[in-house]
């Protein structure tokens, strides 16, 4: 076993995964990412970027491979230690918004904070913030019922910055987003990382999304694929190009 480089907060090695139907998620993928980083995981639906955070946060165990965290071995973790870590080191951004109905946006909010021991009063406070930021504040005494889909998935990426977790795991957190939504939300998201110190992995297939982060690893078929990027073609290649094809 090879304990991870110093400046990885999650370090990977050869991580492979089979989904219940025999079907590969992940075929070999290593990777670092540092700390305060912001990482792009993209690629395809399908590819196995969500699984890929699922095997990072601890969610579940790959078939084979290793996984660290602050050369801390997850990888044999017991599940009841896992679970530690998830709900004290690490947050978690869902695709769609899952929030408890019958607590109201700030209690929702504010649950990992008061679940860690902060009290009511500064746990509220906090998410109030949190929620101010995202412009869902007028929401906070609202359940979640009576919230429309987008103002759900603010109130959960307000509950997941809220307690400023060391690493913040992102699957396409703004898909339930209109376009005119995504840009304010990201901005904020990557703003309050930034400022909080907190490394970022975020899944998508957006380029514009992952144009966000510090650095971008590309998955196809649960494989880590390098991207090639042609130089543009100039005005003189292009007409020799149809003279060709004509």
């Amino acid at each position: 076993m090879v304990a991870p480089p110093d400046n990885d907060v999650l370090w990977a090695r050869a991580l492979h995964f089979q989904h219940p139907d025999g079907s590969p998620g992940l075929s070999g993928v290593s990777l670092g990412v540092r700390e305060a980083e912001i990482l792009a995981v993209s690629g395809p639906r399908g590819s196995g970027k969500s699984t890929l955070l699922a095997c990072l946060s601890g969610l579940v165990r790959p078939a084979d491979g290793e996984v660290w965290f602050n050369s801390v071995p997850v990888h044999t973790m017991r599940p009841a230690a896992r679970e530690r870590l998830r709900r004290d080191r690490f947050a978690w951004i869902d695709p769609a918004p899952v929030l408890v109905p019958e607590l109201n946006a700030w209690e929702n909010a504010a649950l990992p904070l008061m679940l860690r021991g902060t009290s009511r009063r500064r746990a509220k406070t906090v998410a109030l913030e949190w929620l101010d930021r995202l412009d869902v504040g007028e929401c906070a005494g609202r359940r979640p019922r009576e919230l429309r889909q987008a103002e759900r998935q603010r109130v959960c990426i307000a509950r997941a910055l809220a307690p400023a977790p060391t690493v913040l795991f992102a699957d396409e957190p703004t898909a339930p987003l209109h376009h005119a939504d995504r840009g304010h939300v990201l901005r904020t998201l990557t703003t309050a990382a930034r400022s909080h110190g907190i490394t970022v992995v975020l899944a998508t297939h957006d380029p514009a999304t992952a144009a966000l982060a510090d650095r971008t690893v590309s998955l196809l078929d649960g494989r880590c694929v390098t991207t090639v990027h042609l130089p543009p073609v100039t005005e003189s290649e292009g007409r020799a190009a149809c003279s060709l094809s004509a």
